[in-house]
């Protein structure tokens, strides 16, 4: 456990205090990288930092706290001058707060990028320490941390020094079972589906079971109690070498100077069993097992589904310039009451003309800029028939459009 966040948020009232600012309200994004991660893509953050006319100032309780980038400082810094918001930083061991008004002179800014660039060098260096650490972890077969394989549990190394993993009497029968449904031929999504109506934790889960920790968590702009199985969750813990006891990085088994896999505990798979079950997966995927791609929908994380809340994806029609986009609902192993869909090129015109009328912008429109300006859009699902007007473009009446945590309703059609 961790005693930061207590810390930081006294750190915050203090400098709150010292400017007599009243807080109203807190992000927290806890186990999210400064170093890695833009402010503006802040689970926590982010909807904040899109809503500036909801407060007056950002306070943190430190600069590394807010960044630990030199390029997302200037990035927060235009953002406050361009919104006319204040920075605050506690700053508890010079006993004054770092404050950055719109207008503020040239020293305070640099002071403020060199502390960015005392924290981005800081944190470049634990990394590459860290990393070099995990390397030889993996070289010796020892655990180093991060998410436990699904199937085991951490132990003590044989050795006596660190750890290693070894099989967990909760979940390593369960594995066993799953491959089993597997070679009887049941599909990948019917066991997810047993497994979320058995309350089986995924291994995301498991493994915060194991360190005492809460269950579920923020994903795609929603927050779970517990996340849930989905056959791509499934696959993923069946195709990986961890079940043969293998030492894992990057999904690739890490092997020793002679080329010999090693190991960091006790297989639950033979080395046959395992290939076994990989022709089985393969033999279901019909060629289809590929790395994933980046979507180039411009809507993917800003249209979503009214019945479920989830986010809609981009699925194309063959033979057509046009796709659409539909609930996704059962691939993330849950049934929505009412799923929705609607062809893309239809959703993103609307999208498009509700945005540039909000704006009053024109030109070229990518993903990073909705996301930016806080663009969702829902989508209810569409009665079945209909006459040849259904043709002519999309029931607007089924479309809900906000910008920024206002609906469409503040500019009117």
């Amino acid at each position: 456990m961790t005693t930061s966040p207590g810390r930081q948020r006294s750190a915050v009232r203090r400098c709150a205090d010292q400017l007599r600012f009243t807080l109203v309200a807190e992000a927290s994004d806890l186990g999210v990288s400064a170093r890695t991660t833009s402010p503006f893509e802040r689970p926590a953050l982010s909807p904040w930092l899109q809503r500036p006319h909801a407060y007056d100032a950002v306070v943190w309780s430190h600069v590394d706290r807010a960044v630990r980038s030199v390029q997302h400082m200037t990035e927060l810094i235009a953002w406050a001058r361009r919104h006319g918001r204040i920075l605050a930083f506690g700053m508890p061991e010079d006993g004054l707060p770092l404050v950055i008004t719109p207008l503020a002179g040239g020293s305070v800014i640099e002071r403020c990028m060199e502390l960015a660039r005392d924290a981005q060098r800081e944190a470049e260096t634990i990394s590459a320490r860290l990393t070099s650490a995990h390397a030889a972890l993996r070289e010796t077969g020892r655990y180093g941390g991060g998410l436990v394989p699904f199937g085991y549990l951490k132990a003590p190394h044989p050795s006596g020094s660190g750890w290693s993993l070894a099989p967990d009497p909760e979940t390593a029968s369960l594995v066993r079972s799953i491959i089993s449904d597997v070679r009887s031929g049941r599909s990948l999504l019917a066991i997810a589906r047993d497994l979320n109506e058995l309350g089986v934790p995924v291994p995301r889960d498991r493994h915060a079971q194991l360190r005492g920790r809460s269950t579920g968590g923020r994903r795609h702009g929603r927050d779970f109690d517990r996340f849930r199985w989905t056959s791509g969750t499934l696959s993923k813990v069946l195709r990986s070498p961890s079940l043969m006891g293998h030492r894992t990085h990057g999904g690739r088994t890490v092997r020793d100077e002679l080329g010999a896999p090693v190991l960091i505990g006790r297989p639950l798979l033979s080395d046959a069993e395992f290939d076994a079950l990989q022709v089985t997966l393969e033999s279901r995927s019909n060629g289809t097992h590929r790395p994933r791609r980046r979507t180039a929908a411009l809507l993917t994380g800003v249209a979503h589904c009214r019945g479920c809340g989830g986010r809609m994806y981009f699925a194309t029609r063959k033979g057509y310039a046009y796709g659409d986009y539909l609930c996704r609902a059962t691939a993330r192993g849950e049934v929505c009451p009412a799923p929705a869909g609607m062809r893309s090129d239809w959703l993103e015109q609307y999208t498009l003309d509700r945005y540039y009328q909000a704006t009053g912008k024109d030109g070229t429109v990518v993903r990073g800029d909705l996301f930016r300006d806080g663009v969702r859009v829902t989508v209810a699902k569409g009665r079945r028939g209909g006459g040849p007007e259904r043709s002519g473009g999309p029931d607007t009446t089924r479309l809900t459009f906000t910008i920024g945590g206002l609906s469409d309703s503040r500019w009117g059609d």
